[in-house]
C-alpha cells in the first residue's frame, strides 16, 4: 500500500500481546493506528488511539468504525485480531461456549470486515488482515473448537478475497505459530468439564504452558502483518515464525498417515 499519504489501521484486541506489538509495529512503519479492547484505556504513549469495541455486539462494531471515519475519513487497513481460547475436550463444552467461542473468533471477524467493506469500497482499496493460526491448518487434539474457529477463518478468508479483489480490496490471512503471550489472559476452560478427561486435560494443559514458554514472540507475529500490509501484490496466506513454516510444509507434503503420527506423538496421545 502507498505511504505518499498516511495510512490508516485499525487493529482489534490491541489492549495486549499480538494485537499490541502490531499496532506499534505498524505506527512505527508510519501508519495512523487505531486499536480497540472491550474496557477503555488510555492512548498509548507511542500515539495510538485506543477505542472500546466489542466484536460480539453489531452496534460497538458500527461505532468504533464511525468514531475512526469521523476522525480520518478513510479505513484503509483492518486487522482482525480479537480472539480467544478454549482448552479441553470438545465434548466438555456445551453448545453455548461453541458458540461463544465462534461468536468472537469467527463472527467478531465478519462483523468488523462488513463494517469496514463498504468503506473501503468507496476508497476503491483496503487490505484485510485476518489472523487465523497454524491450528487453522492442522487437527488440533483438546482445542478442536478454537481450531475449528481458525479453519473457518481460513475458509472465509480466502473465499471473501475473491469476491472483493475487483473492488481494490484484498484479503490476507497471518498464520502465527505459538506465540510467548499471557497464557491465563487467553485460554478459556470448558463448561461441563467431564471426569474422564481430566488427566488428559492436565497433560495438555502442561504442554501448551511449556510451547508458549518456547514460542515465539509476538514480534514476530506483528512483523509479518506489516510485511502483508504492504505489500504490493500480496499472497494469500502468510506464516510468521519458522515452526509454523514447517508446519504448513509437513501438512501439504506429507502422507496424512505421517501427519497424523506424528500430531499424536506431539501432543503426548498414546498410538
Amino acid at each position: 500500500m502507498s505511504k505518499k499519504e498516511r495510512c490508516i489501521a485499525l487493529v482489534t484486541g490491541a489492549s495486549s500481546g499480538i494485537g499490541l506489538v502490531t499496532a506499534q509495529a505498524l505506527q512505527r512503519d508510519g501508519y495512523r493506528v487505531f486499536g480497540t479492547s472491550r474496557r477503555p484505556m488510555p492512548d498509548t504513549p507511542d500515539g495510538i488511539t485506543m477505542l472500546i469495541c466489542d466484536v460480539i455486539d453489531d452496534q460497538s462494531v458500527e461505532s468504533v468504525v464511525d468514531e475512526v471515519l469521523s476522525r480520518e475519513g478513510r479505513i484503509d487497513l483492518l486487522v482482525n485480531n480479537a480472539g480467544i481460547g478454549l482448552l479441553g475436550g470438545a465434548e466438555e463444552s456445551t453448545t453455548t461456549q461453541a458458540k461463544a467461542v465462534f461468536d468472537v473468533n469467527v463472527f467478531g471477524t465478519i462483523r468488523m470486515t462488513n463494517a469496514v467493506l463498504p468503506v473501503m469500497r468507496r476508497q476503491r482499496r483496503g487490505r484485510i488482515i485476518n489472523l487465523s493460526s497454524i491450528l487453522g491448518l492442522i487437527p488440533a487434539p483438546y482445542n478442536a473448537l478454537y481450531a475449528s474457529t481458525k479453519h473457518a477463518i481460513e475458509g472465509y478468508s480466502e473465499s471473501l478475497d475473491h469476491e472483493v479483489r475487483t473492488h481494490g480490496i484484498r484479503v490476507v490471512l497471518v498464520e502465527p505459530g505459538v506465540t510467548r503471550t499471557a497464557f491465563e489472559e487467553n485460554i478459556t476452560r470448558p463448561d461441563r468439564p467431564l471426569a474422564v478427561y481430566d488427566a488428559v486435560r492436565a497433560s495438555a494443559e502442561t504442554l501448551m504452558r511449556e510451547i508458549v514458554a518456547k514460542g515465539d514472540a509476538p514480534e514476530v507475529v506483528a512483523e509479518t502483518i506489516v510485511r502483508a500490509a504492504n505489500a504490493a501484490l500480496p499472497k494469500r496466506r502468510y506464516t510468521a515464525g519458522k515452526a509454523a513454516g514447517q508446519v504448513r510444509f509437513l501438512r501439504r507434503f506429507l502422507p496424512e498417515s505421517l501427519v497424523d503420527k506424528s500430531l499424536r506423538k506431539f501432543n503426548r496421545l498414546p498410538d
